[in-house]
């Protein structure tokens, strides 16, 4: 089954500074996450269980990784027309300008979409984790004839600050709209949501960032080529002009922007019941990669996600997530922590004959708290890395430390008898 009356836009978002250094040469929807997919999985598995299967992500920085993801990802039967295509930003004779914002990046990437028949447009963002019935809202947006669909999340006032706010009518129709606004602001803004919202005093109605547009506004609307940004410029302007209706949603869903938020969706999924469920019939997508079975020896494992092909000998595992092929030593401890896994393992002549002190992995007897380790890196033997509230933020070759998480780079080195506590 495949809707093609829906044309997918995910967007991948800008040079992602916030998650930075995940991606000083990634782009944010290739970053790891769960220890086996990347960001851009969660989207795209939102449409395709949805039976959406026409989809382009769009994006700017640093694509290699992602390009190379999605091509090894997502191959669909030569009989169907369904596709997954990155569209990287491009100089054409109408533009030699990167993507300016949301709205911008659409309209630079027009030509492609109009090269499909759809009748909708739905637009997604690159790097967020939820599950979501993406058909109950085209059909929602259909039965209220609407031309325009916003998801909204019900949130509470310590939060709503942080978000794009609507306010509805009766009729689920938005009525007004206001980008991050003040607490001084907020007691005009609460809106009808659930009693069960009500009673977690989640009264606000926040923009998810996931629309549908009627093809033939969305074309008209992106002809202005002065309105650069959905949540900005296009939504506000288009509520009064437009019919646009509210979709709420109510399930489990983060916008992962900081290092903090990553961390924390991350480790969330060692909870018994995690809010964001990889355990149901509604399937995240990756690559398939064709790894041995995890090898664990003498280590006490508790609430602990672990990925595939892993060789792990360490002491003891807790509230962490493990991703594929880690190494982990002897006498070794890790706990609050995602190490992200490498590309590849280390040869056995390798080891032999190089007679490498770091190998890939981390070594034994280190003890590694409140961290992320990115991929590929090399932990040497008796390191202590304890993150904490206690570090100040800072940077060097190897690590970053923001708001107490410590961060590894990607590849990097950390020598044997290194102490960050």
């Amino acid at each position: 089954m495949n809707d093609n009356s829906v044309l997918s836009i995910i967007l991948g978002g800008g040079q992602g500074s916030r998650l930075y250094p995940l991606t000083a040469d990634r782009s944010k929807p290739a970053v790891p996450i769960a220890g086996k997919y990347r960001l851009v999985d969660i989207p795209i598995s939102n449409c395709i269980n949805s039976d959406i299967k026409r989809i382009y992500v769009l994006t700017q920085f640093n694509s290699a990784s992602l390009n190379q993801h999605i091509k090894n990802t997502y191959h669909f039967s030569f009989f169907s027309n369904a596709f997954v295509d990155v569209l990287a930003a491009e100089q054409t004779m109408a533009s030699d300008k990167w993507f300016q914002g949301t709205a911008d990046a659409v309209r630079q990437s027009m030509h492609h979409f109009l090269q499909n028949d759809f009748e909708y447009a739905l637009i997604l963002s690159g790097d967020q984790l939820y599950n979501m019935d993406l058909q109950d809202m085209i059909k929602k947006h259909k039965e209220s004839n609407a031309e325009i669909s916003i998801a909204t999340y019900p949130v509470n006032a310590k939060d709503a600050t942080g978000f794009g706010l609507l306010k509805t009518n009766s009729e689920n129709q938005i009525t007004s709209f206001i980008e991050k606004p003040g607490e001084d602001l907020l007691k005009n803004w609460t809106s009808d949501v659930s009693d069960e919202m009500k009673k977690e005093g989640r009264n606000y109605l926040a923009s998810m960032g996931i629309y549908i547009f009627n093809r033939d506004l969305l074309i008209k609307l992106m002809e202005n080529p002065d309105t650069i940004d959905f949540g900005k410029e296009i939504i506000p302007q288009s509520i009064h002009n437009h019919k646009t209706v509210s979709y709420q949603y109510e399930g489990y869903w983060t916008d992962i922007g900081t290092i903090e938020s990553f961390f924390e969706a991350n480790l969330g999924l060692t909870d018994d019941i995690p809010k964001f469920n990889l355990y149901d019939e509604n399937r995240v997508y990756t690559r398939a990669r064709i790894l041995p079975t995890s090898k664990i020896s003498g280590t006490k494992i508790n609430k602990s996600v672990i990925a595939d092909g892993c060789i792990i000998h360490a002491d003891k595992i807790e509230k962490s997530v493990i991703g594929i092929r880690s190494r982990i030593g002897k006498n070794t401890s890790v706990t609050n922590t995602y190490m992200m896994g490498n590309d590849s393992y280390e040869s056995l002549e390798n080891i032999e004959k190089l007679k490498i002190e770091n190998l890939l992995g981390i070594g034994n007897n280190c003890k590694i708290n409140n961290c992320i380790i990115d991929k590929n890196c090399r932990i040497g033997d008796d390191v202590i890395i304890n993150g904490g509230p206690h570090l100040k933020d800072s940077e060097t070759d190897s690590y970053l430390i923001k708001d107490g998480i410590v961060v590894i780079k990607k590849g990097a080195t950390v020598t044997k008898g290194t102490k960050i506590q």
